[in-house]
C-alpha cells in the first residue's frame, strides 16, 4: 500500500507554481528591458537622424524682430503649456544629391545644393489655421552678404535668382535673404531633400491627388493623365518638381503642384492614425528624421513632437496656399520679381 503525505505534494506543488510564476516574472521582466531599450534605441536612432543648423549664433541680432507673445490665462496655469503663439518658419526641399538615394531621385549629377522649394508657413497666433507663402525660386532678389561656417561672407549680389542663397550660403544665407526681402522673421527652419520626401510619401501609404491637366514630363520622368491618381514617393517627388509638362514650363506651374501636394499630405496624415500602428509610426519618423535639416531650436525629437501637439488643432482645410506675387522681370523674361505693393502687403499680414 502506497501512503502519499499530502503535505509532501502540496508542497510539491506549492513549489512547481512557484517556480513557473519566478519564469513568468523574469520572462515578463526581460520582454519590458527590451521592450524599454527598444523603445530608448528608437528614440536614440531618431533624435541622432536629425542635423541641424545654429542660424540664430550665425545671423544675431541684425534681423527683423520677433512676434510678441502673450500667453493666455489658461497656458499661464499649466505647468508646462504649450506654445501657442504665431510663428514663422522657412520649409525648404533641397535638391541635395548628397547619398545615393538623392542622386538617383535628382536624375544626374550636380555639384552642391539648390532650394528647389521654398515656402514660408506662417502659423497663427492659437496655431489652428496656417498659410504658406510659395517663393519661386526664378525670383530675382538682392541677395544680401551672408556669413559662412568656414569664416568670412560671401559678397552681395543684385538681381541674383532666390535660389542662389542656398547655393553660396546654405540654410543661413537662405534665412537671412528671405528675411531681407520680406521683413518677417523667421522663427524656424526645416529642410528636407528628395530622398525624405519620397520616403514620407511611401511610409504613409502613398498620396491621392487629382491633376486637372494630362502631365507628360520626360525630364522628371512624369507621365499622368488629368484625373485622380494614387501616387507613391517617386511619383509624388516627380509631380513636386515637374514643370516642363504643364503650361508655360516656368516654376510657376510647378508651384501651384507642389501646394496641391502639401495639402493632400496633411489630409493623408489626418486620416492615418499613427498613434495605433507603432511600426508604421516609426517608418514615418525614421523618414522625416532622416532626411531632415533643422535650426537648433528644433533639432530634437522632443523638440519636433511639441511642435506637432501645438499643432494639433491644425487641419487641412484651415491651410490657405498662396504665391507671392510676382510679374515678368524686364531684364530676362524667363525671370520674375516680386509685384509691389501687393508682395510688400502679403508679407506685412504676416508679421
Amino acid at each position: 500500500m502506497t501512503v502519499h503525505d499530502e503535505n509532501g505534494d502540496e508542497g510539491r506543488r506549492r513549489g512547481r507554481r512557484s517556480g513557473a510564476l519566478k519564469a513568468a516574472g523574469l520572462l515578463l521582466a526581460g520582454v519590458l528591458v527590451l521592450s524599454a531599450a527598444t523603445t530608448a534605441w528608437a528614440y536614440w536612432h531618431l533624435n541622432h537622424n536629425i542635423r541641424s543648423v545654429d542660424i540664430n549664433s550665425a545671423l544675431g541680432d541684425d534681423r527683423p524682430a520677433r512676434a510678441v507673445v502673450t500667453p493666455s490665462a489658461s497656458a499661464s496655469a499649466a505647468a508646462d503649456p504649450l506654445p501657442t503663439g504665431s510663428l514663422n518658419i522657412l520649409v525648404l526641399g533641397s535638391d541635395s544629391r548628397s547619398g545615393k538615394a538623392n542622386k538617383e531621385l535628382g536624375g544626374g549629377d550636380s555639384s552642391g545644393a539648390r532650394s528647389d522649394t521654398a515656402m514660408v508657413v506662417h502659423i497663427d497666433a492659437g496655431r489652428t489655421r496656417a498659410t504658406v507663402v510659395s517663393i519661386p525660386r526664378d525670383t530675382l532678389v538682392t541677395r544680401p552678404s551672408c556669413p559662412l561656417s568656414s569664416g568670412g561672407s560671401t559678397a552681395p549680389a543684385y538681381g541674383a535668382m532666390f535660389n542662389t542663397a542656398y547655393a553660396v550660403g546654405g540654410p543661413v544665407c537662405a534665412v537671412k535673404t528671405v528675411e531681407s526681402i520680406t521683413d518677417v522673421r523667421m522663427d524656424h527652419y526645416i529642410e528636407i531633400d528628395f530622398s525624405g520626401f519620397a520616403k514620407l510619401v511611401d511610409a504613409l501609404g502613398g498620396v491621392g491627388v487629382t491633376t486637372t491637366q494630362d502631365i507628360d514630363d520626360d525630364q522628371s520622368h512624369l507621365h499622368l493623365k488629368a484625373g485622380p491618381h494614387h501616387l507613391g514617393g517617386k511619383q509624388a517627388l516627380a509631380l513636386a518638381r515637374t514643370r516642363h509638362g504643364i503650361g508655360d514650363g516656368s516654376d510657376l506651374g510647378r508651384i501651384g503642384l507642389q501646394q496641391m501636394l502639401i495639402k493632400a499630405l496633411l489630409e493623408q496624415m489626418a486620416t492615418t492614425n499613427l498613434l495605433t500602428d507603432p511600426t508604421k509610426l516609426y517608418r514615418v519618423a525614421d523618414a522625416v528624421t532622416a532626411s531632415l535639416t533643422t535650426d537648433t531650436g528644433l533639432d530634437s525629437l522632443g523638440e519636433l513632437m511639441r511642435l506637432g501637439q501645438s499643432l494639433k488643432g491644425l487641419t487641412a482645410d484651415r491651410v490657405k496656399t498662396v504665391m507671392m506675387p510676382v510679374v515678368t522681370a524686364p531684364s530676362d523674361h524667363n525671370r520674375v520679381i516680386a509685384k509691389e505693393p501687393a508682395a510688400s502687403d502679403l508679407w506685412a499680414s504676416l508679421r
